[in-house]
């Protein structure tokens, strides 16, 4: 007995509210305050289980790259669709760049122990990519999901290299040995 075929109007609202689902990191990036730390925290509930499950070297690096390289690829995928559907180049409720962005600071920064390698990277992230550091505005250009998506692994690159700096500087003054790990 064949089911009675799915109208196009309804595959389509089903494919719609599907893309509304992932763009938003089911439905973090709605949220009415921080919408984008708020779909960030994506970012922690991907890392710290990679980070865990995998916690030898060069394995926690490739689950990283891996959930980077899937969640950058999203965002460029989703970037025209996104454009198209909330009628900005930059919805702040498309936030898979977030996510993308704070796995890519921890990429480039996880030196040990990845509750410590939270508690700092993504604060530190978070305000590198609100507030835009020189050249990541200019990176927004870009077409579609690549603007989108550029300037947060920008802002990932300031993150990572501070972190590094403060990393160096707790473990030289012995003011927090071992806090990483």
């Amino acid at each position: 007995m064949d089911s009675p075929p799915v109208p196009a109007a309804e595959t389509r609202r089903v494919r719609r509210r599907a893309l509304v689902v992932v763009a938003s990191c089911f439905g973090l990036g709605y949220s009415p305050i921080m919408p984008g730390t708020c779909g960030a925290l994506l970012g922690i509930a991907f890392y710290v289980p990679l980070a865990l499950l995998a916690p030898q070297e060069p394995y926690q690096t490739l689950a990283i790259a891996v959930a980077l390289a899937f969640w950058s690829w999203l965002t460029i995928a989703l970037g025209n669709w996104a454009e198209e559907y909330y009628t900005v180049k930059d919805s702040q409720i498309f936030v898979t760049d977030e996510v993308a962005g704070f796995l890519f600071t921890v990429l480039l920064f996880h030196p040990g122990d990845p509750w410590w390698v939270t508690l700092w990277a993504f604060p530190i992230t978070r305000v590198i990519d609100i507030i835009k550091v020189p050249p990541a505005r200019q990176l927004e250009k870009l077409p579609s999901g690549w603007g989108v998506l550029a300037d947060d692994l920008l802002g990932s690159v300031y993150a990572a290299a501070l972190l590094w700096a403060i990393y160096y500087v707790l473990e030289v003054l012995a003011v927090a040995p071992g806090w990483f790990g």
